[in-house]
């Protein structure tokens, strides 16, 4: 079976009630994750996010992220594995999960967008008139 990549985001807040001394841990015993991810071929480069950004649109170019804080994605990574269930397992043996973190983890699509192939940006409404 061939090797994929798969998008890995990472998602939310640290916990309240986590101690700042037990999150660093985990986010120590991150990057050991990380390093030996890459090292083995997993792990594909990817970066944490800086706090501020651009949002674009018809309407103009505005300041954000606005997501609600459970959405907030804090960085992206990539992993090689032969399967999404595979990429999964993977990406559970990352330490940051302890503290309130969740991880996303998508296949990318190799084919180009088509507006008659539903889609993630697919409306419902058009999803219900394809037959």
């Amino acid at each position: 079976m061939s090797s994929s990549d798969y998008l890995l985001i990472s998602r939310g807040q640290w916990e309240e009630s986590a101690s700042k001394e037990d999150v660093q841990d985990a986010i120590d015993r991150f990057y050991v994750w990380y390093e030996k991810g890459l090292a083995d071929g997993v792990l594909k480069p990817g970066s944490r996010l800086e706090n501020r950004g651009r949002q674009v649109s018809r309407s103009g170019i505005t300041d954000g992220p606005f997501a609600e804080a459970k959405e907030l994605v804090g960085g992206y990574w990539f992993i090689v594995a032969d399967s999404l269930d595979h990429a999964a397992q993977i990406a559970a043996q990352n330490p940051c999960l302890a503290f309130g973190l969740t991880l996303e983890i998508r296949p990318l699509e190799a084919a180009r967008a088509r507006a008659d192939v539903a889609t993630n940006e697919t409306p419902a409404t058009w999803r219900s008139q394809e037959g």
